[in-house]
């Protein structure tokens, strides 16, 4: 059987036409997955019953299962998702008053090693496929109660950009009218660096955010911390980084997780306004550093965390400090699957 959200709206209108049906019934497909939540076709009751038979012959709508969920006491809610072939995967669920936002994982693993990120210490699996990054913002949506899911980062498990063709699939499902209608501006990309994809973002007719996790403002550290800066150095990087603010006019936002004794002093700080003063349309999100087993990552100081943060607003840079979330449940990305795995 095939996953019927690998198929477009477009892809469904031809299926349906090669069956002799008509091409209408694929928009009020999409409304009873996308918009009404609804993983049986049988239930799909404006639709023919002898449609609803084949469809329920050819494919199925939802393709993991709940092996796990945590929630914080902040009502941040960490879902643990088996796939069909037992690979994990992870998503959060951080929703505020009215509105929630879903954080959304693009691989099985990651290949990447980023020091910091739990992710990627167990190694890298496999993508995933269009249909299974749908199946978390399926599943998402489906368990909010008081809110609505306006949001999506794809910040989870794995490198977006290294999934390139499965996640602009997903995201225009994710952003259509006749899905879930979140529009491009609310859905985020976030990358170690990948430069051909960031390089081939700037050419979809998107108007996604873009964030780049940078967490270093010099080669020989980043390099350390993120080995993906020793294919793509900072200098390359940036330089991507003018190109795409220059084609799309859109602003970027550097993720900087803050570390003790690593990324967090005064020189640090000089050498990241150093790199970024230039760059138009830019914006720095300051992170504390999450605890992660195996790793020597410590959280800064509150007092370092401040005048990291004076230092890059008064020489000019656009600067935030991200408010944490779901600590209480591990809810950054790969510590529910490490510790799953680990048990």
């Amino acid at each position: 059987m095939q996953d019927i959200k690998e198929l477009s709206l477009g892809e469904l209108e031809e299926k349906l036409l090669s069956w002799g049906k008509p091409k209408y019934h694929a928009r009020q497909i999409f409304s009873w997955i996308y918009q009404k939540g609804s993983y049986d076709f049988n239930s799909m009751s404006d639709l023919p019953a002898a449609l609803r038979g084949i469809l329920a012959d050819e494919f199925y709508v939802l393709g993991l299962s709940l092996a796990d969920l945590k929630k914080s006491a902040d009502g941040t809610v960490k879902f643990l998702f088996e796939l069909n072939d037992a690979n994990l995967i992870e998503a959060v669920n951080i929703p505020t008053a009215k509105r929630a936002t879903g954080c959304i994982s693009s691989q099985a693993g990651c290949k990447f090693a980023c020091e910091f990120c739990a992710s990627g210490l167990k190694g890298f699996k496999r993508n995933l496929t269009s249909g299974e990054i749908l199946d978390e913002v399926l599943y998402l949506k489906n368990n909010l109660k008081d809110a609505q899911l306006t949001h999506i980062v794809f910040m989870g498990t794995g490198e977006p950009l290294d999934n390139y063709d499965n996640l602009l699939k997903a995201i225009r499902i994710i952003n259509s009218a006749d899905a879930f209608n979140i529009g491009a501006r609310r859905i985020t990309i976030s990358t170690c660096g990948v430069i051909p994809g960031i390089k081939r973002l700037q050419e979809e007719d998107l108007q996604v955010e873009l964030s780049i996790s940078l967490h270093a403002a010099d080669d020989n550290l980043r390099s350390r911390i993120m080995p993906v800066n020793r294919k793509y150095p900072l200098g390359d990087l940036i330089k991507c980084c003018q190109e795409y603010v220059e084609r799309t006019n859109r602003q970027i936002t550097f993720e900087y997780i803050l570390a003790r004794d690593l990324n967090s002093d005064y020189s640090a700080a000089q050498k990241l306004v150093a790199l970024l003063k230039n760059l138009r349309l830019a914006k720095v999100n300051l992170i504390p550093a999450n605890p992660i087993p195996k790793s020597k990552i410590i959280p800064p100081s509150e007092s370092e965390v401040r005048l990291f943060k004076d230092y890059l607003f008064k020489a000019g840079l656009n600067v935030t400090l991200r408010k944490e979330r779901g600590q209480d449940i591990n809810a950054a990305c790969g510590q529910l699957r490490l510790k799953y795995e680990q048990d």
